[in-house]
């Protein structure tokens, strides 16, 4: 028999996924739980393992294709145990219909006429002015390639950017389609620099058609300028910021937080923290304990907005955004409020080094309720973060500076100097008004300024 194998669900509000390589061909024989393919998301780039063992009958989607949660990526042909061979059973047509077409990425269901390309022959093809309508196939299937265009393109006598690394293009970009009068001037003004941006129905830092811009909105190749193509990690970050920027209306408060609480009782178990656990105590698991207290005390920050309702979560999960060299993932500690301060600490550290060496399972990507955007020591002095969607909060830190501030001594005020850092909050505004937001930012100033922490 042959089983499918499907593209998980790869992360909360995750929709889709770009195929980024293939690890076997047709025909491969391979083992359970062996990696079939590589896949990039907005959180986190994954290898699909196989679901059983046997022979890879037919792959269904190629490299660069974006497809949706639940698309059939490949057919597995298991082994038969008598006879040593492998059989299937005979697909029911419809099925396989169904089937491809739930595998065709968004951007080939917004626009049936250029199913007939591959999607890198797409690329090349809005990158160089060329109408797919007028190049024939040279293949058989009847899809056009990245090589049809690109000699089509010479044969039409214009010069072609064999430079430019088409296979990281963005998958997605689908350009408006041309009219036959457009092309024709285009050919025509041969001599002109290539846009650095060619009209799109998606673009994939989620702005409008190009053909709804402003003229100044536009910019044209100059001689020494870096083209780099945007990636599928990229454009999926993209996508998510832009979808959460148009569906939440974002609100900001900052609050100013001595720190020389904190300070002190990190300096006071610095050395015997490294010793027993192999790591430095750095004062985000200050943070992250102090947060998940002050949630606790204020459940509408804990929430999600469902439809016509609010969602106050039952569970505690903290987001914690982490730089990568691929882009920002958001790794999750579950139950954030049950762990000691030690425990978040191990948390953190674990999930930090697994983000940035590409271990982290789809499981320890999905599920937070909370966010927490810690920038490091080049952090300035505050920013508002984006929210991370589903959530209805974000909170990011500031950088930690020594700074002169007036405390009450014996009765008189005085300049001090104490360790600052500021801390701001996002909130989206349709679930949370600014009185219990501000209480709840509060509240967190409070209790990292009384600095009751246990180890």
């Amino acid at each position: 028999m042959s089983m499918a194998v499907v593209l998980p669900a790869l992360g909360e509000s995750v929709v889709e996924g770009t195929i980024s390589t293939w690890l076997v061909k047709e025909g491969d024989h391979v083992e359970r739980d062996q990696p079939l393919v590589e896949v990039t998301t907005d959180k986190v780039d994954a290898e699909i393992p196989a679901p059983v063992s046997g022979v890879v009958e037919r792959i269904a989607v190629s490299e660069g294709e974006v497809v949706p949660i639940g698309a059939e990526l490949a057919w597995i042909a298991t082994l038969n145990t008598a006879h040593g061979i492998p059989h299937h059973t005979p697909h029911n047509p419809a099925e396989t219909a169904a089937a491809e077409i739930a595998s065709r990425s968004a951007w080939n269901r917004a626009a049936p006429d250029r199913l007939r390309a591959t999607p890198l022959a797409m690329r090349v093809a809005d990158a160089q002015n060329v109408p797919l309508e007028d190049v024939s196939p040279t293949r058989s299937g009847g899809r056009v390639t990245k090589r049809d265009v690109l000699r089509y393109a010479s044969l039409r006598g214009e010069s072609v950017a064999q430079d430019v690394d088409w296979e990281s293009a963005p998958a997605s970009v689908q350009p408006q389609q041309r009219s036959q009068s457009q092309s024709q001037s285009q050919s025509q003004s041969q001599q002109q620099p290539v846009p650095v941006s060619q009209p799109a129905t998606r673009s994939p830092f989620g702005t409008s058609p190009s053909h709804d811009k402003p003229s100044f909105a536009s910019y044209t190749l100059q001689e020494g300028d870096r083209l780099i193509p945007i990636t599928p990690l990229r454009r999926l970050v993209a996508d998510h910021m832009v979808y959460s920027k148009r569906t939440s209306p974002h609100v900001g408060t900052v609050a100013e937080i001595d720190m020389s609480g904190v300070d002190a009782v990190r300096n006071k178990h610095k050395k015997g923290f490294v010793d027993t656990h192999g790591f430095a105590l750095s004062f985000l698991p200050f943070l992250v304990h102090a947060t998940v207290r002050a949630l606790r005390e204020s459940p509408g920050l804990n929430a999600s907005v469902l439809g016509d309702a609010i969602v106050e979560k039952v569970h505690c999960h903290i987001g914690i955004a982490v730089e990568t060299d691929r882009g920002l993932v958001v790794p999750v500690i579950r139950h954030a409020d049950r762990l000691s301060l030690a425990g978040v600490a191990q948390a953190i550290e674990d999930l930090s080094r697994r983000a940035r060496s590409k271990r982290l399972s789809a499981d320890e990507l999905r599920g937070g309720t909370f966010t927490i955007s810690n920038p490091g020591r080049n952090g300035n002095l505050y920013g508002f973060a984006i929210i991370n969607q589903p959530q209805v909060a974000i909170l990011r830190m500031g950088e930690i500076v020594k700074r002169p501030v007036v405390r009450t001594l014996c009765g008189e005020d005085v300049v001090v100097i104490r360790p600052v850092m500021h801390l701001a909050l996002s909130y989206d505004h349709r679930a949370v008004d600014g009185a219990p937001a501000n209480a709840f930012l509060y509240r967190v100033r409070e209790l990292l300024e009384q600095a009751e922490f246990d180890l």
